[in-house]
């Protein structure tokens, strides 16, 4: 009971739409948008620097915050990960836009900073190397996550390394479409410093 209680305080905090709440500031509906994807990068590209940052450092505090919470209160690391989970299905299925969501990756982001902080730097190096070099960004997620976990499992054993490898699997559902488009060489790219220079 209390791996759910948890749980679900990490789903309904999880599940706030910032990336669908931040850019309809501008009059901009991100499901209308782009890729239609509630989530960090669609924010930046329709709704500029300000909005998609924004929206991209919620989407993270968002599960950082009550994980973090989570292993402060109880110090239970299962409690904590129930906790983690809770806010990355949140982000994707949230009951606020009738379980139509974004794809986790800030929200998973965040809940490793608290999980394990050095695959959470794994997956950032990973990924800023991917985007600049091959302007990939869902390619630079799916690799960044798995090898966090990866990196996770060898520094900490399968308590860290399986809920992370987890979270990756997830995020490689929820990108289905992507893969299958990098696959056929049409998936969009994405320069995000172009993004993040423009002024409105």
């Amino acid at each position: 009971m209390i791996y759910l209680v948890w749980g679900l305080l990490g789903y309904f905090i999880g599940a706030i739409p910032f990336s669908y709440i931040l850019p309809k500031l501008k009059g901009i509906d991100v499901r209308k948008i782009g890729s239609g994807n509630v989530g960090g990068t669609n924010a930046l590209r329709a709704a500029g620097p300000l909005f998609g940052g924004l929206s991209m450092l919620l989407d993270t505090l968002k599960s950082l915050l009550p994980t973090l919470v989570a292993y402060q209160v109880t110090g239970d690391v299962k409690i904590t990960v129930a906790t983690a989970m809770g806010a990355i299905i949140g982000h994707d299925f949230p009951i606020y836009l009738k379980f139509k969501g974004g794809k986790g990756v800030a929200t998973t982001l965040g809940a490793m900073f608290v999980i394990c902080w050095q695959c959470s730097l794994i997956f950032l190096g990973v990924w800023f190397l991917i985007v600049t070099f091959t302007q990939y960004v869902s390619l630079a997620s799916l690799v960044g996550l798995f090898l966090a976990a990866i990196f996770g499992y060898v520094i900490k054993g399968e308590i860290i390394g399986v809920p992370l490898l987890i979270f990756a699997t997830l995020a490689l559902l929820r990108h289905r479409s992507n893969v299958e488009r990098l696959i056929k060489g049409a998936e969009r790219k994405t320069n995000i410093w172009s993004y993040v220079k423009r002024k409105d």
